[in-house]
């Protein structure tokens, strides 16, 4: 009992640090290979002697490893942060970030961009039409002045079919050559990461991840059920409509710098609940570092695997749709009221 005891306790704790740790290995494993104790002197000298900075193996350190490792990091945590919320919203742990139909109005937004739009930059496409997705799914799921649950959902699934034939119709009508960079994008990827993009991304998902780890212990009552929330002093559609915005923030601002990447947050929240439990205060921020750490491994798999950068978004799918499956046979059982 008292081993049991312990494992409890260090499970938490190597969740949270796994993504520093994997960021770290990922660091000296590419192409081309960098030996761990020169990331050390270069680390070293790029706090206290920034001008010996002059090598090409400190160039792909600082300029092309470390900004997409840490832009793989914020993209895991913004959908692992947004999966937890929506499956506790919704008490189903099936339940995607994109199911409101996020990816969708992103992936719309990205090819209006490439293909007819150059000048607009994907980013700021992306996230309008992400979040426009968002207002038409509630416009649609809205009855009799409130959204429930099942209506949201289906809402969902309608908008996003929408947008989906919409990109189908702007990937028909582009030229061969803007269609080949819609289609990568929609496969999502992480090869153009850099700074700038960092810093895009780290303030939008900071915006969305404020409210969720703050508000965290509400979805406790939330995944209850709406009779026992109401019950509770819970103001159910206010506190869910809350939730929802910071997590389509968060998804729209990761779709907008790294594409279309699924099943991150599906995964990441199920693996985390099924180790520590059901309680939402810890539960959210476990579940954005183990976000985090599944999507600096897939990325470090996705440019190491082979001599070509593989979208990340194949990768996720090669490891989710099994996982999924084993969902499926177990029921989601094993997730609620333990």
């Amino acid at each position: 009992m008292q081993t049991e005891s312990k494992i409890k306790k260090i499970i938490p704790l190597l969740i949270l640090v796994s993504p520093l740790v994997l960021g770290w290995l990922a660091l000296f494993i590419g192409a081309y290979g960098i030996e761990p104790f020169d990331i050390l002197t270069y680390l070293f000298d790029a706090i206290f002697n920034p001008i010996a900075l002059d090598s090409g193996e400190k160039a792909i350190l600082f300029d092309i490893r470390l900004p997409r490792i840490i832009l793989a990091g914020l993209v895991g945590i913004a959908l692992g942060g947004s999966g937890v919320a929506l499956q506790g919203i919704f008490r189903n742990p099936l339940v995607d970030p994109f199911i409101l139909g996020v990816s969708a109005g992103a992936a719309f937004g990205c090819a209006l961009s490439v293909g007819f739009f150059p000048h607009l930059p994907v980013q700021i496409a992306a996230f309008v039409f992400g979040i426009l997705s968002v207002l038409l799914t509630f416009t649609v799921a809205r009855t009799q002045g409130d959204v429930s649950r099942l209506p949201l959902i289906l809402s969902g699934v309608i908008i996003s079919a929408f947008f989906t034939a919409l990109v189908s119709i702007v990937k028909f009508l582009v030229d061969p050559q803007k269609l080949q960079s819609i289609v990568f994008w929609l496969m999502g990827s992480f090869a153009l990461a850099g700074w700038r993009v960092v810093g895009i991304a780290a303030v939008g998902i900071a915006l969305g991840l404020i409210p969720l780890l703050l508000m965290r212990w509400r979805l406790n009552v939330m995944s209850m059920g709406e009779e026992e929330a109401k019950t509770l002093g819970i103001h159910v559609t206010r506190e869910r409509i809350i939730f929802i915005a910071a997590s389509t923030l968060m998804v729209s601002v990761a779709v907008s710098v790294s594409g279309i990447i699924g099943w991150v947050g599906l995964m990441a929240p199920h693996l985390v609940r099924m180790m520590t439990g059901p309680d939402h205060r810890s539960l959210v921020p476990l579940s954005m570092a183990g976000g985090a750490a599944f999507m600096i491994f897939a990325d470090t798999v996705a440019r190491s695997l082979t001599n070509i950068d593989i979208p990340v978004g194949i990768i996720t799918a090669v490891i989710g749709a099994p996982f999924f499956i084993y969902l499926m046979k177990q029921g989601g059982s094993e997730s609620w009221g333990r």
